[in-house]
């Protein structure tokens, strides 16, 4: 076989280095395209997920843009970055200097418009319906005298050993100062029930409470003489407010209500009110009725009846818890 010279054989190598050429130089530029693409996906996915892409997308220009990077579309379908979510669910809260301050919260130390007593907080105080004792004991208690039921009441209560709580009206006890110490003689206890019985009490102003509360039980001291005490305050009506209640303990006296009403006041008639305590009464309880406001006959003929049944009950007499 004929060997082709050493001429032949460089011309032919370089006709197939000139065949050859555009298929290699194409191959070599798509590798190099392939890797610059992912490269630049690459560094566009990281970016995607900065702070500065977020600030970038809610219309603010990124300080490291470079023209010469693709622009690439934003991803609508992709899911927030949890930075992104961490943001949006956190509460806002603004900046020292921002402009913008949060909704303050109500202060804890406001209070409320009513009048505070100088000198102590408004506080609430139990309002007592008990006997001190408790167990089968019962209180009876009188309100607005003293009056002209006052001594028929007095003679009832001695005939049964009983004790009662008989809440004054200043004006009353000015006009009958005897009867005030005619209770003590009996053993009995004293409750201061204002000046003179404003309804409502709640109503008046701080000033004038302090007259009806604080007088009154001046006016009921100095008719019972040395050594008396006034250990409770009665609210006309049952009117009691965490304001009244102040005023009477910065006096040295609690809050006296009651658990049984049996409404003597409206003179609804002797059997009413019997069949009222009668039924409502429980050990312990604590009795409203009324020496005084008007005519008292009712409870008069009421108490007749209901000593002696209390008596049969068991009950044995009480004062008020507190006393």
């Amino acid at each position: 076989m004929r060997m082709p010279s050493p001429r032949s054989r460089r011309t032919l190598g370089l006709g197939l280095a000139a065949l050859l050429a555009p298929t290699v130089i194409a191959a070599c530029g798509s590798a190099t395209h392939a890797r610059t693409a992912s490269a630049d996906g690459a560094r566009t996915t990281a970016a995607a997920v900065t702070p500065r892409d977020t600030a970038a997308t809610s219309g603010s220009p990124s300080a490291t843009a470079s023209p010469a990077t693709p622009t690439v579309p934003a991803q609508r379908s992709a899911p927030p970055s949890a930075s992104a979510s961490a943001t949006t669910a956190a509460p806002t809260t603004a900046a020292p200097g921002s402009g913008s301050a949060a909704p303050s919260a109500p202060s804890a130390s406001a209070s409320p418009s009513g009048h505070t007593p100088s000198g102590s907080p408004t506080r609430s105080h139990l309002v007592l319906r008990s006997t001190a004792s408790g167990g089968r004991t019962v209180a009876l208690t009188f309100d607005d005298g003293p009056g002209p039921a006052t001594r028929p009441i007095l003679d009832l209560l001695a005939q049964y050993h009983a004790k009662a709580t008989f809440c004054m009206v200043g004006n009353e006890v000015d006009r009958d100062p005897a009867a005030v110490r005619m209770v003590l003689a009996g053993g009995h206890r004293l409750c201061d029930h204002t000046v003179d019985h404003p309804q409502p009490l709640h109503g008046l102003s701080h000033d004038q409470q302090v007259h009806e509360i604080a007088d009154a039980e001046q006016t009921i001291l100095r008719a019972a003489g040395p050594g008396a005490e006034v250990p409770w305050f009665r609210a006309p009506g049952g009117d009691f407010t965490a304001e009244n209640e102040q005023i009477a303990a910065d006096h040295g006296m609690r809050s006296l209500g009651w658990s049984v009403d049996p409404r003597d006041w409206a003179r609804p008639g002797v059997p009413a009110i019997v069949a009222n305590v009668q039924q409502h009464l429980r050990p312990g309880g604590v009795v409203l009725m009324h020496d005084g406001g008007g005519d008292r006959s009712q409870t008069i003929e009421a108490l007749r009846q209901l000593l002696p049944w209390l008596v049969a009950q068991g009950y044995t007499f009480d004062f008020p818890a507190g006393g």
